[in-house]
């Protein structure tokens, strides 16, 4: 089984600054299955963009997928009202 190696941006640390902790742990699991299956049922592709997004309850992690090198970047964390601006 393929596993990717996933990276954060600088700019997530301050994301999750805005996140109760409660959600980051629900977040953080999300994000530890997406080394397994990157597009997993219900991750969207953004329009326009090469980058995807999967749902965490009323947060949305947005990331992009490198197959060549294996890896996940997680690009930003959100509220859903807030991420995508």
């Amino acid at each position: 089984m393929v596993v990717y190696n996933i990276y954060f941006r600088e700019s997530v640390e301050k994301d999750f600054m805005a996140i109760p902790k409660k959600e980051i742990e629900k977040i953080l699991h999300h994000i530890e299955m997406l080394a397994e299956n990157p597009r997993p049922p219900g991750c969207e592709k953004l329009t326009g963009q090469e980058r995807y997004r999967v749902r965490q309850g009323r947060y949305r992690i947005v990331y992009s997928i490198q197959d060549e090198v294996l890896t996940i970047w997680i690009v930003k964390i959100g509220h859903r009202k807030d991420v995508y601006r």
